[in-house]
C-alpha cells in the first residue's frame, strides 16, 4: 500500500479523513476568539474604568452583551480543545493514556463551558 494518489493527499483523504476539517476548525475558531476578544476589549473600554459590580451587572443583562458573552466563553473554550487534543494526540503515544487523557480533557471543556455558561446566564437574569 502506499499514501494514496497525490490529488488524495491535497484533499486531506489520508489514513483519518478528517487531518483537513480539524485545522479548519482551529482556524474557524481562533477568528472567532480573536473577534470576540476585540469585541470585549472595546466594550470594558466603553465602560470608562466603571467597573463595579453593579455596572457590570447592568451591562451583562443586556441582551447582545449576554449573548456575545456566552460566544465568547464557548469559542474559546472550544478553541483551546481543540488544540490541546492535537497536543494529546502528537505527544501521548499509548492508545490508552491518549484517550484517558482526551476523556479527561472533552469531560474538563464540557464543566467548563458549562460553569462559563452558568455564570454569564445567572448575571444576565439578574442573580447576584
Amino acid at each position: 500500500m502506499g499514501n494514496g494518489t497525490s490529488i488524495g493527499r491535497v484533499r486531506g483523504l489520508g489514513a483519518a479523513h478528517s487531518g483537513s476539517h480539524h485545522w479548519l476548525v482551529i482556524r474557524y475558531t481562533a477568528i472567532g476568539s480573536l473577534l470576540l476578544t476585540v469585541w470585549f476589549a472595546v466594550s470594558l473600554l466603553l465602560l470608562l474604568n466603571d467597573w463595579r459590580f453593579e455596572t457590570m451587572h447592568d451591562w451583562i443583562a443586556r441582551p447582545v452583551p449576554a449573548t456575545a458573552l456566552a460566544l465568547f466563553v464557548l469559542v474559546n473554550i472550544w478553541h483551546a480543545r481543540l488544540g490541546l487534543q492535537v497536543v494529546v494526540e502528537d505527544y501521548v503515544h499509548d492508545d490508552g493514556g491518549k484517550f484517558a487523557c482526551i476523556a479527561l480533557l472533552n469531560l474538563l471543556a464540557f464543566a467548563g463551558a458549562a460553569f462559563g455558561l452558568f455564570c454569564v446566564i445567572r448575571m444576565a437574569l439578574g442573580g447576584a
